[in-house]
C-alpha cells in the first residue's frame, strides 16, 4: 500500500504541478485533461510495441481493491471537505428546493437515466442488465460544484443560486450513494428485496448515518471546544473522519453521509463557538488540501484505468446521447423545484438554465463508477462515465460563466467585491 500510495501522490503531484506551471486550468479541469492526455500517450506507446508500460499499469491497477478505497474511505473525505465549508444558516433558507433536488431529483434522476441507458445501449449493440443501467444512473446523477463554484463566485452569481447549487450537491452526493449502495447490495447478494425491504434498507443507510455523524459531530465539537491548540483541533477533525468511516461499516449505516453531517456540524457550530481565528485558517486549509488532493488522485485514477478499457466510436456515441439524454432529465427535475420556489421567495433570473448546465458532474461519479465489480458491464459503465464527466467538465465547465453573465447581466467586477467579502 506504502508503494502504491507513493506512486499516485508523486504522480498526482507532478500533474497538479505540470498544470499550475504550464496550462493553467482550473486544478480539477486541469489535472483531467493531464491525466486523459497521459493515458492517450500510453495507449499510443502501447500501440507503437511497448506493451510493458501497459503491463506495468495493468499490475498496479489490480492491486488496488477499489471498492474498499473510494467507497469507504474517498468518498467520507471528500464529503466531509465539501460539509466543511457550507454556511448551514444560509442552507437552511433555500432548505426546500435544496430538498427537493437532493432526495425526489436524485431518484426521478437514477431511474429515468437508468430507463434511458438500457434503452440506448442495445441500439449500439451492447445488451446491459437493467440492474447496472441504474447503478450508472445512481452514479451519474449526483452533481460535483468543485469546478463550478469558482467560476460562480468570479462572475457575480447571485447568491441564492450559489447556495443552492453547493447545498444540493452536498446532500445529493450523499444521497445517491446510498442508493447506489443500496443497488450494489442486491447486484453482489443477486436477491432482489421487496419494496418494503428495499426502502427499510435505505431508511437504515441515510438515517443512521444521519445520526451516527450527528453524534461524532457533536462529540467532537465539545473536544474541540476544551481546548486552544491548532495541531490538536487538526487532527481531532481528522480522527473523527477516520474514525467514523471505520466505525460506519460495523453499524450498518452510510459513512458518506454521516459525513456531511459531521461536517456540517464542524463548519459551523465548531467554527463559530470551539475554534479560534488561527485554528479555523488551519483547518479550512488542511481541507481544501485534502479535497484537492484527492479528486486529482480521482482523475489520476482513471486517466490510467483507461489504458486498460476499450474505447470505440460506439463508445462516443452512447456516452454523447447520454450526455445529452442526462441534461434533458435534470431540466425536467429542476423545473417543478423552481417553479415552486418562485411562489415562495424570489427566484434570480435565469435559475432553471444556470441549475440545469452549471449541474457538473465529477469525482463522485468517477469513484462510484471505479468501486463496481470487475465485470465486462463495469469496463462499460466506467468509460461511459468518464467520456460523460470529461465533456461535463470541459465544456459546461469552460461556458458556465458566460451562460451566467448573459442571463443574470452579472459582471466580473460586481463580484470581485461581494466575493472578496464572501
Amino acid at each position: 500500500m506504502l508503494e502504491l500510495a507513493a506512486v499516485f501522490i508523486c504522480f498526482t503531484a507532478l500533474l497538479t504541478y505540470v498544470n499550475y506551471r504550464f496550462v493553467g486550468l482550473p486544478p480539477t479541469i486541469g489535472v483531467m485533461v493531464i491525466a486523459l492526455v497521459f493515458s492517450v500517450l500510453l495507449q499510443i506507446a502501447s500501440w507503437l510495441g511497448f506493451p510493458l508500460l501497459e503491463e506495468s499499469i495493468e499490475r498496479l491497477i489490480q492491486r488496488i481493491d477499489f471498492n474498499e478505497l473510494l467507497m469507504n474511505w474517498m468518498l467520507s473525505f471528500l464529503l466531509f471537505a465539501g460539509a466543511l465549508h457550507v454556511d448551514f444558516s444560509e442552507l437552511r433558507n433555500y432548505r426546500w428546493p435544496i430538498g427537493l433536488l437532493a432526495t425526489v431529483g436524485v431518484l426521478f434522476s437514477t431511474a429515468l437515466i437508468g430507463g434511458a441507458a438500457y434503452w440506448i445501449l442495445p441500439l449500439l449493440g451492447w445488451q446491459v442488465d437493467l440492474l447496472y443501467c441504474l447503478l450508472f444512473g445512481a452514479l451519474i446523477s449526483p452533481t460535483d460544484p468543485i469546478a463550478v463554484l469558482g467560476i460562480l463566485r468570479s462572475v457575480g452569481a447571485p447568491k441564492s443560486l450559489e447556495i443552492t447549487i453547493v447545498g444540493e450537491s452536498l446532500f445529493n452526493d450523499g444521497v445517491a450513494v446510498v442508493v447506489f449502495t443500496v443497488l450494489l447490495g442486491i447486484l453482489v447478494s443477486g436477491t432482489t428485496p421487496s419494496t418494503g425491504e428495499a426502502v427499510l434498507l435505505f431508511a437504515e443507510e441515510a438515517l443512521g448515518g444521519v445520526l451516527l455523524g450527528a453524534v461524532i459531530g457533536y462529540v467532537t465539537y465539545h473536544l474541540l471546544k476544551s481546548i486552544d491548540q491548532y495541531q490538536i483541533e487538526v487532527l481531532l477533525t481528522l480522527a473523527l473522519v477516520i474514525g467514523g468511516t471505520a466505525l460506519a461499516p460495523h453499524l450498518h449505516v452510510s459513512g458518506p453521509i454521516s459525513m456531511v453531517v459531521a461536517g456540517l456540524i464542524i463548519g459551523n457550530r465548531g467554527r463559530q463557538r470551539a475554534m479560534s481565528d488561527i485554528t479555523r485558517q488551519y483547518v479550512d486549509g488542511f481541507w481544501e488540501l485534502i479535497d484537492e488532493i484527492l479528486n486529482a488522485l480521482l482523475f489520476v485514477l482513471i486517466g490510467m484505468e483507461l489504458l486498460l478499457l476499450p474505447v470505440s466510436g460506439s463508445h462516443l456515441v452512447a456516452a454523447l446521447t447520454l450526455a445529452v439524454v442526462i441534461l434533458l432529465i435534470r431540466c425536467l427535475s429542476v423545473t417543478p423545484v423552481v417553479f415552486m420556489s418562485s411562489r415562495w421567495r424570489h427566484v434570480a433570473k435565469g435559475t432553471m438554465g444556470i441549475l440545469t448546465w452549471g449541474a457538473l458532474r465529477g469525482g463522485i461519479s468517477v469513484a462510484l463508477a471505479l468501486s463496481l465489480p470487475v465485470s465486462p458491464e463495469r469496463d462499460l459503465v466506467l468509460t461511459l462515465t468518464y467520456i460523460i464527466v470529461l465533456l461535463s467538465i470541459l465544456l459546461q465547465g469552460l461556458t458556465i460563466g458566460r451562460l451566467i453573465r448573459r442571463v443574470t447581466g452579472a459582471t466580473t467586477s460586481e463580484r470581485s467585491t461581494t466575493g472578496h467579502e464572501h
